[in-house]
């Protein structure tokens, strides 16, 4: 395939921060567009976007460097010849580089190139972005949503210290009912929060950010509202995934939450606990990066009873996530596509789950636009999970809509696919 022409601007994401949009026009002439996310809680080793620096605009936020090398340097490259697969592409854009984090050019404008030529590559097979994505071992499956409906750490303005108390509907039949008992739960939440007199604003990813602190009343107010709804709360009906995203409330030897300082083996014990007394049954980034005893005694611990993700330690390599499973740390990854760079590097991560056992779950980030590339891509791995913040707001719903639209095309497709 050849591309004729590649584009980039700057344009906002759903904090109303910038980000990068970018374009690449194939030889029949399509155009093909990706918009770029971006994370506010990210780990130390996460392939580095680059900002302007220009405090006169946006903060400093700016992206017209990481737009220019789009149109300048990226460009050059990929109309100067024809391309055999997105492999060969992104392998060039990662040389065009030259460092290990993507720092020179920026993983935000890479990223976006690479989105968009998976479009292009897509098109070109004649085939929907979810099957070109699929390895040809894997069977794709419509993904169980996890929903973010009440934020804290870097996502609100509040005390709560667990960054997402998630949703996820595991005992639905299909898609459209889970989808539609998360629209249901959120609606009762709401509810809830105004009755107990709390307020009912969002976080940065569509949630309810109310004024609490202990962990415990936030999974209360969730099992309340699941019965509120009239559903029922457990593996068979509605459960509890938990992000407390620990590097936020951790200070280099304790743990922050609700007011006490917690050693690691506190901060296992508290999760042991509210495991006990509520459907939790994921857990991510339960300790801090550098925390490998930590780490070790959470997946010790609770590692056979439930899902223990690494967000910050893995951030999406391949390499990382082999090494944690051989030393049998955490069960679980979860895949961000700009947190490593390119599309098939995020493959190969998804590959390295399949491998060694571990599960995955697709995220987005908080600072998102409309584009739903990550629903294609829940689906095309067929790891079952997905979690795209509240069933509400576009930037969010826009995913979870075009699961919608993937189901309808593929009654065959199964739900959740979870073991």
């Amino acid at each position: 395939m050849r591309l004729t022409h590649v584009d980039a601007a700057e344009i906002l994401d759903s904090r109303g921060a910038p980000t990068v949009s970018v374009s690449v026009t194939d030889g029949s002439g399509r155009r093909f567009v990706a918009g770029v996310p971006a994370g506010a809680s990210t780990g130390s080793r996460e392939a580095v976007e680059v900002r302007d620096g220009d405090l006169d605009r946006f903060g400093g936020r700016g992206v017209t460097t990481a737009v220019r090398n789009v149109q300048t340097e990226i460009r050059d490259l990929l109309t100067s010849r024809e391309w055999s697969d997105l492999q060969q592409v992104d392998r060039a854009l990662c040389r065009l580089d030259g460092t290990p984090n993507k720092s020179r050019l920026g993983a935000n404008a890479i990223v976006g190139v690479s989105m968009a030529a998976a479009r292009a590559f897509a098109r070109d097979a004649s085939v929907p972005l979810y099957r070109f994505l699929s390895p040809d071992d894997t069977q794709p499956c419509l993904p169980v949503p996890h929903f973010n409906v009440l934020n804290g750490g870097a996502h609100a303005d509040n005390g709560l210290a667990f960054q997402e108390f998630m949703i996820a509907p595991l005992g639905a039949t299909d898609y459209s009912e889970g989808l539609r008992w998360g629209a249901e739960v959120y609606a009762a939440l709401r509810s809830e929060l105004r009755r107990a007199g709390l307020s009912s604003g969002l976080g940065d990813e569509g949630g309810f950010a109310p004024a609490i602190d202990d962990p415990l009343e936030a999974c209360g107010l969730l099992v309340g509202a699941v019965e509120s709804a009239g559903l029922s709360v457990g593996r068979d009906g509605v459960c509890i995934a938990i992000d407390p995203a620990a590097n936020g409330f951790h200070d280099g030897d304790t743990y922050e939450v609700a007011g006490q300082r917690l050693s690691s083996s506190d901060l296992v014990d508290l999760y042991a606990d509210l495991v006990d007394a509520f459907p939790i049954w994921s857990i991510e980034d339960g300790c801090a990066e550098g925390d490998d005893d930590g780490w070790k005694l959470l997946t010790e611990r609770l590692g056979n009873s439930v899902q223990i993700v690494g967000d910050d330690i893995f951030v999406t390599d391949a390499e990382t996530i082999a090494a944690a499973a051989d030393a049998g740390v955490a069960n679980a990854a979860l895949i961000k596509v700009n947190q490593i760079g390119t599309v098939s590097e995020t493959s190969a991560a998804l590959a390295v789950c399949r491998d060694r056992g571990f599960a995955a779950m697709i995220s987005h980030r908080s600072g998102e636009t409309p584009d739903a590339f990550i629903a294609d891509l829940a689906v095309a791995s067929g790891c079952g999970q997905l979690k795209s913040g509240a069933p509400a707001r576009g930037e969010r719903v826009s995913k979870y809509n075009r699961l919608l639209e993937i189901a309808a095309s593929e009654p065959s497709f199964g739900y959740g696919c979870l073991s």
